[in-house]
């Protein structure tokens, strides 16, 4: 191997973690709550070592952004954030009667980690729901979910679950990924 076909194949990783590295720097910063030429610093160490120290499998992107489903997905969720934080808040000043719950199965439609994880912190940063388990082989995720009383509200969450795996695939998916989703959802153009 000539030495700049492997500066080339060292760039190419370097460029595919790059957005894996700004995450874990942006994660960082968001927990400590402070926008900081520290926290930054900081943030780029610890994301040096846990790249370094931690050897994760390399995360295949799709290399494809769609701004404006990105911009659907982020709307969707700041309503969803508001419309859960409120339902949550008057199941819990509601004293006439206590929010059922119940653990529930969503079986997913995508075969990737990454999405798989997306749509899991997503379903579980909404409240009243809140992921326990995950299977990864069989893309099965369990959910904890609180205001379940009847069929027709297990149907709706499980419904909401996979709403938001199609709002993600549609957003970073492969173009693959957007066609399996616009077939299971009866068509519809990415």
């Amino acid at each position: 191997m000539s030495p700049d076909s492997s500066k080339r194949r060292v760039a190419t990783q370097l460029w595919r973690q790059l957005p894996f590295f700004v995450w874990l720097v942006a994660l960082w910063m968001l927990l400590w709550g402070q926008f900081t030429v520290v926290a930054f610093v900081t943030g780029v160490i610890a994301a040096v070592v846990v790249t370094r120290v931690f050897r994760l499998p390399p995360v295949e992107l799709s290399g494809r952004v769609n701004l404006w489903w990105g911009l659907v997905f982020v709307v969707e969720f700041l309503v969803a954030l508001v419309r859960g934080s409120l339902t949550v808040a008057w199941q819990v000043l509601d004293l006439r009667r206590l929010p059922g719950a119940a653990i529930i199965a969503v079986q997913l439609r995508i075969h990737d980690d990454l999405i798989m994880t997306h749509t899991a912190v997503t379903a579980s940063l909404i409240p009243g729901s809140l992921i326990v388990d995950a299977d990864r082989d069989r893309r099965i995720l369990y959910l904890h979910v609180i205001g379940v009383r009847n069929d027709a509200d297990v149907e709706r969450q499980r419904a909401s679950v996979l709403h938001w795996e199609e709002r993600i695939v549609r957003a970073v998916g492969s173009r693959a990924q957007v066609r399996r989703i616009a077939d299971a959802v009866g068509g519809g153009a990415s």
